[in-house]
This record gives C-alpha cells, structure tokens and sequence, in this order.
C-alpha cells in the first residue's frame, strides 16, 4: 500500500512539475507540491527530489525522447552510482508521465519558443473581372486573391488579404523556386 501513494505522490509531483513548467500554472508552486504531496518529507529532501525530477523531465523534453530513448535515459539513470540516479520506481513513474504527456509538452514547448504569430489557415481563389461598374472593358488579367490567418496561440486570429496580378504571381513563383533551389543544396551536402 505504501508503494502505491509513493508511486502516486510521485506521479503528482511530475504532474505539478509539468503544470508549473510547461503549461504556465502559476497556482502550482514547489510549497503547495509538498504540502500536498510530500507533508512528511523533510524540506530539503523534497527539493532534491524535486530538483532531480524536473531537471529529469527536462532532459527528456528537450530530447523530445521516444519510447526507445527513453528506456535507454532511464536505464542508464537507474544505474548511476551516488545520489544522481533515479530508483527504479521513479524510473517507472517518469516513463508513465512521458508515454501520456509526450504531445502536450511537446506542444507547449513549440508554443513557448515562438515569439511571433503563427499562420493558421491560408485560403486562395482567383477572380477574373470581366467589365467595371460602367460597362467599360477592363484590360487586366486574373487577379489571384490569399488570405492569410495569423495568429498566437490562446489569442484571435488576425486576416491579412493579398492580391496578386499574374506578374507577381510569377514573381511569388520563382522565390519560391530560389527557396526550393536553396534547400535541396542544404539538403544534398549533409
């Protein structure tokens, strides 16, 4: 029975560490984690543990572990001399956490790193005019039109609207080209 609070205190604490570190929960703090968790643990204890978790978990987030990684990580932590490793229940705990929180770190760790809006959603047509309000004939093309949804994460989306002619068309067309050009030559030297 108490392998099984220690296990479960243990997944809270992972738990807490996530929802402070990667989900920006500002109401987690280290002393509500061991009030709630850990009330019989001395205070230093549970900040080296603490500590060690979330140096842990930030390990495996930052490597982005999969399965495999991870097994290996935990393997060669469970085997390190001293107080740096990790006991095997610990171990098991951690690899618990990563298999069900792995996509939502992830994600909040690409979140976190972009400073600028992201675009969301792009949608195009083009529209040939084919004569102006007066009946007069109008001697452009096609008009190719792409509206652009940008935005943060957690925040509403902002439309930005482009018209292009042929010309720019073609302009846009051969950036893009360059761009293309430009990345296989990366690609083909590494």
């Amino acid at each position: 029975m108490a392998d099984v609070e220690a296990s479960k205190s243990l997944s809270g604490l992972l738990n807490g560490i996530a929802q402070k570190v990667y989900y920006n929960n500002s109401e987690i703090t280290e002393e509500l984690l061991k009030n709630e968790l850990f009330p019989e643990m001395v205070q230093e204890e549970f900040k080296a543990l603490h500590d060690k978790m979330k140096a842990l978990l930030k390990s495996i987030a930052t490597a982005d572990m999969d399965h495999a990684q991870l097994e290996a990580f935990l393997t060669a932590q469970t085997k390190r001399q001293g107080g740096g490793g990790v006991t095997a229940e610990q171990a098991a705990a951690l690899s618990r956490f990563w298999k069900s929180q792995r996509v939502r770190v992830r994600e909040s760790l690409v979140a976190q790193s972009r400073w600028e809006p992201g675009l969301r959603g792009l949608s195009w047509r083009v529209d040939l005019q084919t004569a102006a309000s007066r009946g007069d004939a109008l001697h452009s093309g096609p008009v190719a039109l792409m509206e652009l949804e940008l935005g943060r994460a957690g925040e509403d989306s902002e439309f930005v609207c482009l018209e292009f002619d042929e010309a720019k068309v073609n302009q846009v067309l051969k950036k893009m080209a360059n761009i293309q050009k430009s990345i296989d030559s990366v690609v083909q030297r590494s």
